[in-house]
Parts: C-alpha cells; structure tokens; sequence
C-alpha cells in the first residue's frame, strides 16, 4: 500500500495522534480505520433510505415529509433544551 502525505494543522494532527494512542492504534492505523468508517453525504442518504424502507416494511411507519419535519424540530428543540441545562 502506498502512502499519501495530508499536510493539516499541527494542533488536528496532535489531536487525531491523542485519540489514536488512546485507542491502542498508531495514527496510521486510527485514520485507515477513520476512512473505512466515514461515509460520503450520498452513501448516508442510501444508508437513511434503505433504514426508512426497514421500518416500513416491519411497522408499517412512514412519516410524511411534514411528520418528519415536526419530528426534526422536536429533536432540535429537546437538543437545545439539553444543551442549556
């Protein structure tokens, strides 16, 4: 495998060496394993689409695009509530 150079600042460089050590992983190992798992914004959408499709299919749930909306908003408002106590 060959290696890439990824010029970041020094303070995210230490930061990512920090929870790597912390996790037992070199940094080399800690961001192979950072890549696999980080997914593009349009695998997430299929990941979502095929997640909505599961619910469906086993609860009969399928919300509205309003029902998620509202639903979105009270997640938000419980969040923000959370955050400032």
């Amino acid at each position: 495998m060959a290696d890439a150079n990824i010029r970041i600042p020094t303070e995210a460089r230490d930061r990512l060496a920090e929870v790597a050590e912390a996790e037992g992983l070199s940094l080399r190992a800690y961001l192979s394993r950072l890549a696999d798992d980080v997914r593009t914004p349009a695998e997430r959408a299929e990941r979502a689409e095929k997640a909505r499709a599961v619910l469906h299919e086993w609860t009969g749930y399928n919300p509205t695009g309003a029902e998620t909306e509202a639903l979105d908003a009270e997640l938000d408002r419980r969040l923000n509530a959370a955050r400032a106590a």
